[in-house]
């Protein structure tokens, strides 16, 4: 067979791996992309191919590390601790928080120190981790028997009659995802004591393949622990309980606590500005991608309009520069409508400090068609009547220089889950959104699932710079997520992700989330109230309706 590996052609025979092709350091490398589908290391060639392989500066990669430092932490600690338990969470600065129980007493410095240096043990032995299968009636027996419980229930909810399972020095796990060949590719970690448990970190593709610095933002650790108590109200954090809901009949009273939880955190965040109304005269507005802000604002602006105020709503999108030639231009050379200076900056901060100012003001709207403004006629404040905007950049000071800080409200919203597949495989925040995202755009634009997840890593580059440098300046932050919402969108989400082709580089990605989506049951769109946040996605919102009947 003929291979090309990062530019050069070698002949192979059957059954040679990609990792018998690299040359030089291997451990540089976490997986490769055979012919656009990611691939493991150990993956045998069964044809010609090209092979591009991947470092820890492709996103690919980082899922792949991420995993296997998650497996080999489980199996530090059952080798130290045999009956303990320990749970992962996506946690605040781009970390994994993990907690043990079972230990008689809480986690102490003494057990991270000796939890870390078993740890590297296992990594400088280079251990080869090697995948098989089983029967799910196998899977089942090995799991109640190491007490894996949790994975042992999602299995009744597998159609499939077999399980992967990956094997290293005789323990046995399965992390939900692609794994490193052996041991040896773990070189960079951080683990901290960060009571109750410890946090996790590891190398991150945005920050080029280094270990980004933890930041302990507290508003954001405060929304975590308020999700991860939730779960422990709602019993649902994991998806076998979300199901045990629906099968006995509650699915309705779910969906009602979720949207409740909702209610009450704006009627929180309502009282908060009503309280400071006096002071406050712009509400600023920000979150990533497909958090809700647009259903979010209009809800904010009904709450806060039963208090008696009534704010005047801009969209910061009527601000772009006229015309294309004065936008930005990105790293790949093509115009970057996230950038800040696409906005016309001055205009914005003299039409909010006028208006605050108590001075009539000429409002633009832009129209994307000709990208030119138009004006409307003068607006002008009521007495303590604040501004709302909303946007990628509503919390960036750069965007008000003149307005003083006192003078601003900033509210980030974001959905903030803590739910599970297992005890060992969290559900990404990040995929919560893309999964809306998905959702969304075939639902307004009926765009194929391959066009979101072709533009996610330019979103998730502009949110890394535009949006969570300013998370922490939050007066409120807004939790937008609904623990039930993925036994929602499971049914629009499927058939989509179903549809990207075995030879699409996307592939592996949205077999990624069919593996999961497919354990949820089903709860009906019918049931959904019309102005939920959810609405937002998979459409009926009260907020993009004409039908008025």
């Amino acid at each position: 067979m003929t291979v090309t590996i990062n530019g050069k052609v070698v002949e192979v025979n059957e059954q040679t791996s990609i990792m018998d092709l690299i040359e030089g350091d291997k451990y540089q490398y976490q997986a490769a992309r055979v012919n656009n589908r990611i691939r493991e290391l150990n993956y045998k060639i069964q044809r010609d191919c090209n092979i591009e392989l991947l470092t820890l500066k492709d996103r690919p990669s980082q899922t792949i590390y991420q995993s296997t430092l998650r497996y080999l932490i489980i199996m530090a600690v059952k080798r130290l601790y045999p009956f303990a338990r320990i749970i992962f969470n996506y946690s605040v600065s781009r970390s994994i928080f993990a907690t043990i129980t079972n230990l008689n007493r809480p986690l102490q410095k003494s057990d991270l120190d000796k939890i870390q240096e078993e740890l590297d043990k296992i990594i400088a032995a280079d251990l080869p981790i090697s995948r098989f299968s089983v029967t799910k009636e196998e899977a089942y027996k090995y799991y109640n028997e190491v007490g894996f419980n949790d994975k042992a229930k999602i299995l009744s909810y597998r159609k499939e009659d077999t399980v992967h399972m990956y094997e290293c020095d005789g323990y046995k796990n399965y992390m939900f995802g692609y794994m490193l060949p052996s041991t040896g590719f773990i070189k960079a970690y951080k683990l901290m004591l960060y009571a109750p448990g410890f946090i996790i970190q590891y190398p991150r593709y945005e920050t080029n393949g280094q270990i980004p610095e933890f930041k302990d933002e507290k508003v954001f650790k405060d929304a975590l622990r308020e999700a991860n108590k939730w779960g422990n109200i709602t019993n649902a954090s994991y998806i076998y309980q979300m199901n045990e809901l629906i099968e006995q009949g509650k699915a309705l009273e779910f969906i009602n606590l979720c949207e409740t939880r909702h209610n009450n955190q704006f009627a929180k965040l309502g009282e908060a500005i009503a309280r400071e109304i006096n002071r406050i005269r712009l509400i600023a507005v920000a979150g990533p991608s497909s958090s809700g802000k647009t259903t979010f604002t209009n809800r904010l602006r009904i709450q806060l309009r039963s208090l008696g105020i009534d704010p005047l709503m801009i969209s910061i999108d009527d601000f772009y520069k006229e015309g294309t030639d004065s936008t930005p231009i990105d790293e790949f050379g093509k115009p970057d409508f996230e950038h800040i200076d696409s906005l016309d900056r001055e205009l914005f901060d003299e039409v909010m400090y006028k208006l605050i100012a108590g001075e009539e003001v000429r409002l633009p709207h832009y129209s994307f068609k000709d990208r030119a403004r138009h004006f409307s006629e003068p607006v002008k404040l009521n007495p303590n009547q604040p501004i709302m905007i909303e946007g990628i950049h509503a919390l960036n000071d750069l965007l008000t220089p003149s307005i003083d800080n006192e003078l601003k409200y900033k509210i980030y919203i974001a959905p903030q889950a803590q739910l599970h597949i297992d005890d060992h495989n969290p559900i990404s925040i990040t995929d919560i959104r893309l999964l809306r995202r998905m959702v969304r755009d075939n639902e307004t634009r009926n765009t194929p699932c391959e066009k979101t997840f072709d533009m996610w890593d330019s979103v998730r580059r502009g949110e890394f710079r535009w949006i969570y440098p300013h998370q922490s300046t939050a007066d409120f932050v807004f939790n937008s997520e609904l623990s039930y919402e993925l036994c929602v969108m499971k049914k629009h989400a499927l058939p989509l992700l179903e549809k990207v082709p075995s030879d699409s580089p996307y592939f592996i990605q949205a077999n990624r989330l069919i593996k999961f989506l497919k354990y949820f049951k089903d709860i009906s769109d019918k049931w959904i109230p019309c102005n939920s946040i959810l609405r937002e996605f998979v459409g009926g919102s009260i907020f993009y309706t004409e039908d008025l009947i």
